[in-house]
């Protein structure tokens, strides 16, 4: 038996899309709900923790059956997306009643106008309105590989060779939520696309065909060929071919705004591989958040689109010089003027989100709201290059061009417009002449409304007689049932229309009349005002180029003013930048343990100086757990990323050659997904450093070779220094606890040893953070522990083992003293002896007052100390 057959007309209807769609979610549209049916409302109603319910029958069995609202339907889609789900939104073409007028039994015409996934988010409530939204597309062809990646909420879109060696650094630099895979690269590359949190969505090796792709890529923007755009390579071609047909496909023929395609070229920023941006927590604390990142310690921009370029800098500082070197004088420029920077800053607050409401007004998925974002962004930018210093306006200059968009859009619409164009009242008053005399009828028509209800409610006697409307009836006179006999004798005046269970309700010829009238009015009124936001929107688009000009030019600016305000505050300086091997920090700091240390209560940072200059490149840090290695270690590190990004650095002074590469191997961790322990972590990151460092990258190593045996793990750790030092040749901060390594600065002419200064008093461990030249003479480990809190008795059996070891060590007889030790056949410990008495020295000084004490009184004072103890 034919299944659609067998089902009514409307159910034959779904079936027919969703055979479309078999991997996605269907949003079936019914009236104000969108409906699921099947196995979608089964796994819907799972996923967004609403009823499961049911709706008619499919071949005997009940038909599963969930919805959710029209009017609240981005939220659950949010929900939906991040759950790992696709979802098809289908939507009804026409008007019921217009389906009506083919016979009762026919279904309103519905199609796909959309499908929502990952990487295609725009509505402003999907989004992080501080952060790109990256849809990626990568393609291979033969030995070479590029990847395409574009933000559809903002239209921009960049391509760059990338070698499959490659993919996980630059997915990890750029984070984006959907990548796009060939179904022959699927099953290679898939594991590396969900390791950095994207979703990976394979695509017929048909869609990146280079050949027929680059016409495709071209026509999206009316070309010929891509010439225009530069020169390309067939597997970035290709990429920027499957990215476009994942657009089309999803967004069912209707392409967002696309900024013309931009090649990166593969050494125009510093090489940052994931592990090392995990460990520095570059954007995203190990917790995963923002709070902690360093990120969340340097942004002070007041944009959305200032603060997602922000984040695009850090994420990829740097490696042109005169790039550097610009922004650096813009950011001092804003430092030196104060009062500049500050209107600057005040000026910027109110700036709308220009990129995301144009791409929106693109999609046709804009509101009121959208067209009042480019008239309100605009305003701003007038106002901002009136004052704004030359070297920061000299990118606005369309703004005359803009002037005319600004004045029509500021004269077409109301001051607050609401968020849905259906709603109507976003036009002001005396903009379009035939909209004013349309609402007039229509207000006019209420008060009519009011006067008549007056006038029934005395023919009637009924003064509690109201006139009211309703979608089914539209206007009706309705009274309590007590009054019904009132009304229904004088039938020839009032038409009965419907009885409820606690009112009647009639008409009237007026009555009827003039709902014609006061309809039409209203209907009138909101199509002239979908006319003028079509007419409106059409004119932004004519501009949008200028305007995604103007967008990127504000939002410079912002980042420009926020890194000054913040070098201001924190006491940040100016580096000096060149491609020489230099690396020199005086006084440098950690930028987000500082602003923690001084949310706690304002401890003071300590700063260090570092030196990996051409003689010194390769420094030994050793020194006791907690004493701030690791942070002197990443805060180096950090500074390298913030002055190549165009951002001064938290230091009294610096003196940086450019870093071509940066590398950590900071912290452990285990990946038990694919069956690697701490230690196998630690390796493989440390193999894909001495891989790959250049001369020119920056190296910082914490604690290689902890993860195995001791005389392993120092055979390791001293083989990777002297690779680093003799191959390599890059710059080094390498932190051990293996003190037998100091000695490698004997043999090794560019190393140096360091250490973190602590102090001890009475037994305990006192951390100065600061780091001198030289090597610790231990690691104080027990001392460490003492402060973890471990048990007493434990801390005594630890220091009578490492002093046995210790003393074992210097006469050589490591395994003879080891074999003395009573490891396993300790007695218990005993049980804590109560505390001692009070000490009667520390209790009389307790009760002196010095500054009260007479040279007289202070010398009987000592004698009488001294008789105490």
């Amino acid at each position: 038996m034919n299944v659609v057959s067998a089902v009514t007309p409307m159910m034959a209807q779904y079936l027919s899309i969703k055979a479309d769609h078999p991997g996605d979610l269907l949003f079936y549209r019914m009236g104000d709900f969108y409906e699921l049916f099947f196995d979608d409302a089964v796994a819907a109603a799972a996923a967004l923790d609403i009823a499961l319910t049911k709706r008619g029958k499919h071949l005997g069995d009940d038909i599963p059956m969930c919805g959710v609202p029209v009017h609240s339907a981005e939220n659950y889609l949010l929900t939906l997306i991040r759950k790992g789900f696709r979802v098809a939104v289908c939507e009804q073409m026409e008007d019921p009643a217009e389906a009506k007028k083919r016979g009762s039994k026919s279904v309103v015409r519905r199609a796909v106008t959309r499908l929502v996934t990952p990487g295609t988010l725009t509505e402003e409530s999907l989004l992080d309105a501080r952060r790109h939204n990256y849809l990626a597309a990568y393609a291979r062809i033969r030995d070479t590989g590029a990847l395409a990646w574009a933000d559809i909420s903002t239209g921009e879109l960049r391509v760059a060779p990338c070698p499959a060696v490659r993919l996980g650094p630059e997915l990890a630099r750029l984070s984006p939520s959907e990548v796009l895979l060939s179904d022959a690269d699927e099953g290679d590359l898939a594991a590396i696309v969900t390791d950095t949190g994207a979703a990976a969505t394979p695509l017929s090796r048909g869609s990146f065909d280079s050949v027929s792709g680059a016409a495709r890529v071209a026509q999206v923007y009316g070309a010929e060929t891509l010439d225009a755009f530069g020169s390309f390579e067939r597997a970035e071609i290709a990429a920027l071919a499957g990215l476009v047909a994942y657009l089309e496909i999803t967004q069912k023929g209707r392409l967002p705004l696309l900024r013309p395609p931009v090649r990166e070229a593969p050494d125009g920023w510093m090489q940052i591989d994931a592990a090392t941006r995990r460990n520095l927590e570059l954007t995203r604390s190990l917790s995963g958040g923002r709070d902690g990142s360093l990120l969340w310690a340097i942004d002070r921009t007041v944009t959305a689109a200032g603060g997602r370029l922000l984040e695009r800098r850090l994420t990829a500082p740097s490696r042109h010089l005169p790039t550097i070197r610009a922004r650096h004088d813009a950011v001092a420029h804003l430092v030196d003027d104060r009062a500049t920077c500050d209107r600057l800053r005040d000026a910027l607050r109110g700036l709308p989100d220009i990129d995301r409401a144009l791409s929106r007004i693109a999609l046709d998925r804009a509101g009121p709201r959208d067209l009042a974002a480019i008239r309100d962004g605009l305003a701003c930018a007038a106002d901002i290059a009136a004052f704004a210093p030359p070297f920061l306006s000299a990118d606005l200059t369309d703004l005359d061009a803009l002037t005319a968009l600004h004045d029509r859009l500021d004269t077409a619409l109301v001051a607050e417009p609401p968020t849905l164009a259906r709603d109507g009242g976003f036009v002001a008053s005396g903009a379009d002449d035939d909209l004013d005399a349309a609402r007039r009828l229509r207000d006019e028509g209420r008060g009519v409304i009011a006067r008549m209800q007056a006038d029934y409610a005395a023919e009637t006697g009924i003064s509690s007689l109201k006139i009211r409307h309703n979608n089914v009836l539209g206007y009706f006179i309705e009274t309590t049932a007590a009054h019904a006999g009132t009304m229904q004798a004088r039938a020839d005046r009032f038409i009965h229309r419907q009885t409820t269970a606690s009112a009647v309700r009639f008409t009237t010829t007026d009555l009827a009349t003039l709902e014609t009238r006061i309809l039409n009015a209203g209907g009138e009124a909101l199509e002239i005002e979908r006319r003028i936001f079509a007419t409106l929107a059409a004119d932004i688009l004519d501009h949008a180029a200028a305007l995604n000009d103007t967008a990127r030019a504000l939002a410079r600016i912002d980042v420009a003013a926020a890194l000054a305000d913040l070098a201001r505050s924190d006491r940040w300086v100016r580096p000096e930048i060149d491609d020489s091997r230099a690396f020199s920090v005086a006084g440098g700091r950690h930028p987000v343990v500082e602003q923690a240390l001084r949310r706690q209560g304002g401890a003071p940072f300590i700063a260090n100086d570092c030196d990996l200059g051409p003689d010194t490149s390769h420094w030994l840090l050793t020194g006791p757990n907690m004493a701030g290695k690791s942070t002197f270690l990443r805060q180096n590190a950090v500074i390298a990323v913030l002055a190549q990004m165009g951002a001064f650095v938290p230091a009294s002074s610096a003196h940086l050659g450019l870093v071509s590469q940066l590398f950590s191997r900071v912290g452990a961790a285990d990946d038990l997904a694919r069956g690697r322990s701490t230690f196998m972590v630690e390796m493989v990151e440390t193999a894909a450093i001495l891989n790959q460092a250049d001369p020119a990258a920056l190296v910082i190593l914490d604690e290689i070779g902890r993860g195995t045996a001791t005389y392993d793990g120092l055979s390791i750790a001293w083989a990777t220094l002297e690779h680093l030092h003799d191959v390599n040749g890059c710059r080094t901060l390498f932190a051990t606890h293996y003190h037998e390594l100091t000695r490698l600065a004997d043999r090794l002419p560019k190393l140096v040893n360091a250490t973190v200064a602590v102090k001890e008093w009475q037994g305990d461990v006192i951390f100065l953070h600061e780091v001198r030249r030289g090597a610790a003479d231990r690691s104080y480990g027990v001392q460490v522990a003492r402060l973890a809190g471990l048990p007493a008795a434990v801390i005594d059996r630890a220091r009578t083992v490492l002093a046995a070891l210790e003393k074992g060590e210097a006469e050589g007889r490591h395994t003879a003293i080891i074999d003395d030790l009573p490891l396993f056949r300790a007695a218990p410990p005993a049980r804590p002896e109560p505390p001692a008495a009070p000490d009667p020295v520390a209790a009389r000084l307790a009760d002196v007052q010095p500054d009260c004490l007479s040279p007289l009184d202070a010398l009987q004072l000592v004698y009488e100390l001294k008789s105490l103890t």
